[in-house]
């Protein structure tokens, strides 16, 4: 008689396990997150992040029209800003005829069902490598907010269908919507990094946007932990998420991803809006990193990773390997 119940007798084979399988994986889950830079024919692959790359926006167009054709649908776009547009202001943030701004459009114009969420931060710009205005010796948020709401109404009017603030920037939410709706952006939605920790993982991006904080002539904060999470926290991650959802965030973000997976799932069974989880450029050259010396397996790792991340409770991932697991899940 003994045992009654087998959990085995679900695991005969894989066609058994698959009408079981609790949690699947689609091309639609996944976001894209590109890098774009000035000039044309431009593609230069970012050393810590073997296969990713900085293109211009002509190849950038041409990578997302094959990205869409493997049913991808949403893209999250940063810019490699010149040297030479970086001040204290980030009022190159809100230039019509910028990078990003230039970006969307042609997005847009080439694939117009493909959903783009631009990045609204101003490390990009920042000649102090911060996502806000530097007064006194820090970020200063109120006016860092200010000009936030110009540079997401600047993507809204160029043709972004959300827009992503990851500057961690106390109210920006709330701010972000009434200055979208003051303009007419009623259906422009914002996707709200919302539990974005202060997380070493973010190495390789730095290297990519040229982005990390510096040294300065001023006094300026070290590192970002001032606005980004403690990630010793759990509690925070939820009233940061449920504030940003009260001010009227459409979806909300968990960032990184796989060692956060306990905060996807809080954050999960606390909102009624959809989740986002970031699989962060760390954790995407660990991967590569291990499968070049043959420790790993490049493919089966990032498939185990994505559908670890899609069970914890992400409804759509924001992950590097958006385009080789849409290939492999379309064979």
């Amino acid at each position: 008689m003994f045992p009654l119940q087998r959990g085995r007798r679900l695991r005969v084979n894989e066609s058994i396990r698959s009408l079981v399988r609790e949690t699947t994986l689609s091309p639609t889950d996944f976001m894209f997150p590109m890098f774009i830079a000035e000039g044309e024919n431009y593609k230069v692959e970012i050393p810590s992040m073997p296969g990713i790359f900085r293109r211009s926006i002509d190849l950038t167009v041409e990578e997302v029209k094959e990205i869409f054709a493997l049913g991808i649908r949403a893209v999250n776009i940063y810019v490699k800003v010149d040297e030479s547009l970086k001040d204290n202001t980030g009022k190159e943030a809100w230039n019509p005829n910028g990078l990003m701004q230039n970006a969307i459009k042609a997005i847009k114009a080439a694939c117009p069902e493909m959903v783009v969420m631009p990045d609204v931060a101003l490390d990009p710009y920042s000649i102090y490598g911060h996502d806000g205005i530097i007064e006194n010796g820090d970020v200063a948020n109120d006016a860092t907010n200010d000009a936030l709401v110009k540079m997401a109404v600047s993507h809204a009017q160029a043709g972004a269908d959300f827009v992503a603030p990851s500057d961690m920037m106390d109210g920006r939410i709330l701010r972000l919507r009434q200055g979208l709706d003051a303009v007419g952006f009623h259906n422009v939605g914002i996707m709200s990094y919302s539990a974005k920790y202060a997380s070493a993982f973010y190495g390789p991006f730095r290297d990519a946007l040229d982005s990390a904080p510096r040294e300065a002539d001023v006094v300026v904060p070290k590192d970002k932990k001032t606005y980004q999470m403690d990630y010793a926290n759990r509690i925070e991650a939820i009233r940061e998420t449920l504030m940003d959802v009260e001010e009227g965030a459409d979806m909300v973000m968990v960032k990184p991803g796989i060692a956060y997976l306990d905060i996807v799932r809080e954050v999960k069974n606390a909102v009624n809006v959809p989740v986002t989880v970031f699989h962060v450029s760390g954790e995407y050259a660990m991967i590569k990193a291990a499968a070049e010396r043959g420790w790993l397996n490049n493919d089966k790792i990032m498939m185990e990773q994505l559908m670890c991340i899609k069970r914890a409770g992400a409804s759509l991932i924001s992950t590097y390997f958006a385009k080789e697991a849409a290939i492999i899940l379309n064979k």
